[in-house]
This record gives C-alpha cells, structure tokens and sequence, in this order.
C-alpha cells in the first residue's frame, strides 16, 4: 500500500512590520532627534550671529564707499537702549541722528540724511556694541576717524568683532577661549 504524502500547510510569509517593530522604530527616532535638539539649536544661534555680523561688515564697507562715491562725508552710528540695539548709517553729525524704537527707521534732525538703518530687538537674544559712538568716513581719502572695534554679540553663541582700522578696512575676528567660534580668526 503506497502512504499517501503528508500534505503540510504551506507557510504563508509575512508582509510588513509588526506594532512592535514599529514602536521600537519609533522610541529610537525619538531618542535621537531628542538627543540632536539641543544642539540644532546652538548652530541656529551661531548662524543668526554669523549673519548679523556678515550684515555688519558690509555695511561698514557701504559706509566707505558711498562716502566716497557722494563726495559727502557719512557717519556709522551706534545707539543701545534697553528695548535693544541699532546703527544707522547717515550724513551730518553724530548727535544728528538716533533709532526710532521697536522700529527700523531713524529720527534725524537739521540737514542729516539717513541711508540705512538695523535694529536689533532686546528679545532676539543678539546686540551690536561699539567701543566708539560713531565713526566718521572721509570722501576724499576713504578713511575712517575714529578707528574703532564693533561687536555682535549673542548670550548663548559667543561674539564675533569687527575691527576697523583707519583705512576703513575691517578685520573680522572671534575672542580666544571657551566662546570663540569656528571659522573666524581669534582676537
């Protein structure tokens, strides 16, 4: 008597993930990008400082050369109030000119002309301070009077300071230590 083959059912193969795969796939995403948070947003305040600081040193050279370009001497001015801090780039004198607050615009007075005018908001956590109140640029020669050191600085990212020689040439730098930061020269 020949048997009769066994007949097994045939293993079905499975498709997909199971809930608990996707779980554990999920605890790990959530762990990393947890892990990855704080220091995105570190590189999000040293990007905003970066820019800021970029924005700086253009416009010191926007100073110089319209200056020269009108033939008319031209100010770079810096003002700080607790709401924040501002420049303003404009003719006339120093004390010709100051920041509206909480806005972008400048108050002038006399025969001073604004050109340009960056505000920074207290609340943005980054300030623009000068060692000098304003720097004077010449048009016959392109120089600069004072000489001076500009700095952006942001509490948790560090500074970045621009110094301007009496050429009008600006020298752009980072302190030394535990803040200074990468990509820039130290001071």
């Amino acid at each position: 008597m020949d048997s009769l083959p066994l007949v097994t059912p045939t293993a079905q193969r499975q498709r997909g993930i199971t809930l608990v795969e996707a779980a554990i796939t999920l605890m790990v995403l959530a762990v990393l990008v947890c892990s990855a948070v704080p220091s995105f947003s570190g590189l999000i305040e040293r990007q905003r400082l970066s820019g800021l600081a970029a924005q700086l040193a253009t416009d010191v050279q926007l100073v110089r050369s319209a200056s020269v370009w009108r033939n008319e001497p031209l100010r770079l001015s810096f003002y700080s109030a607790t709401w924040g801090s501002c420049y303003v780039v404009h003719s006339g004198a120093r004390d010709q000119c100051s920041c509206a607050e909480n806005t972008a615009s400048a108050v002038c007075t006399a025969d001073a002309v604004p050109l340009k005018t960056v505000s920074v908001a207290a609340t943005t956590g980054l300030s623009v301070q000068a060692n000098v109140a304003s720097i004077l640029f010449d048009p016959l020669h392109g120089t600069s009077t004072p000489t001076g050191t500009l700095r952006v600085v942001s509490v948790p990212a560090g500074s970045i300071h621009h110094i301007v020689n009496v050429l009008g040439r600006v020298r752009t730098c980072t302190p030394s230590g535990s803040r200074a930061l990468p990509g820039y020269r130290t001071c």
